[in-house]
């Protein structure tokens, strides 16, 4: 009996999915647009995406330049979303904006350009013009609907990506320095240090900075060792006065030590001073 039912149960089900496909077969094949606009739209709400963007995509050609372009355009990128297809999104979504300036779903396609390159953000060792992408569309939205409930919503994605593009110029700063190419690192280091100079990586860029202007002049050539003792002492001294509790100090007091002994620091110190 058990079997039986089970059985029964399972063609039952095998059934209605026959029939389902079936369904949806003809609605493929209808010529009659507003019943396929119609059945696409209860995909998308019922979640079947896949099905609702098959439509959405048919229709996009046989609905341009009607009035009800912007919808299409609007369903069919909110389809690739639930398909995870951000890329056909964003570009359906710019679109609608493009095309469709004056549109009801302008506001949410402004937000959604935004969303959808946030989602595409790749982590921070990869390029990150995407991100920096993400960021402009989404100011972009605050500035044109700036009372809009998402704005604290937008806000909070730009946190979360500006602190990403910050990580990753510090990565970037960083390299030169753990390859031991302190000419290099200098460069890379001070650049970081000035896009980003409330960066919570600041006390360690700038000590990585100072010791890099260390190494560089203690091991440079005769010519220039003079200018880059100087160049180091300075950086110390900028440290020290930010950071004068370090936990990098005592190391970077024995820089000091150091340089101003091959500069005759103290001496020339108290010359000045007689």
């Amino acid at each position: 009996m058990f079997m039986k039912t089970r059985f029964f149960a399972i063609g039952l089900i095998l059934m209605l999915v026959v029939s389902a496909c079936g369904d949806y077969n003809k609605i493929l094949k209808s010529t009659d647009y507003e019943f396929k606009l119609k059945k696409a739209v209860e995909y998308f709400e019922d979640g079947e995406f896949v099905k609702a963007g098959t439509l959405f995509q048919e229709l996009v050609n046989i609905y341009r330049g009607t009035s009800r372009a912007d919808q299409i355009y609007y369903y069919y990128a909110k389809s690739m979303m639930g398909q995870k297809d951000y890329l056909m999104a964003t570009h359906y979504f710019k679109s609608l904006l493009k095309e469709f300036p004056g549109s009801q779903y302008s506001e949410e396609a402004q937000f959604m350009v935004g969303y959808c390159n946030y989602l595409l953000s790749p982590k921070p060792r990869l390029d990150q013009a995407l991100t920096k992408e993400a960021i402009q569309s989404l100011q972009l939205y605050i500035n044109l609907y700036p009372y809009n409930e998402r704005v604290d919503e937008a806000n909070r994605l730009m946190d979360e990506m500006k602190d990403k593009l910050v990580y990753k110029s510090y990565l970037n700063a960083r390299l030169y320095y753990d390859f031991e190419n302190y000419k290099a690192a200098v460069i890379s280091l001070d650049n970081s240090l000035k896009e980003y100079p409330d960066s919570q990586y600041r006390e360690e860029l700038m000590y990585m900075l100072l010791k890099s202007k260390y190494l560089l002049a203690v091991n440079s050539v005769q010519d220039k060792k003079q200018e880059r003792l100087s160049s180091a002492l300075d950086e110390y001294f900028s440290f020290v006065d930010e950071y004068p509790e370090s936990q990098y100090r005592k190391e970077v007091d024995k820089f000091y030590e150091t340089v101003a002994d091959l500069l005759n620091y103290d001496q020339q110190q108290e010359t000045n001073i007689n």
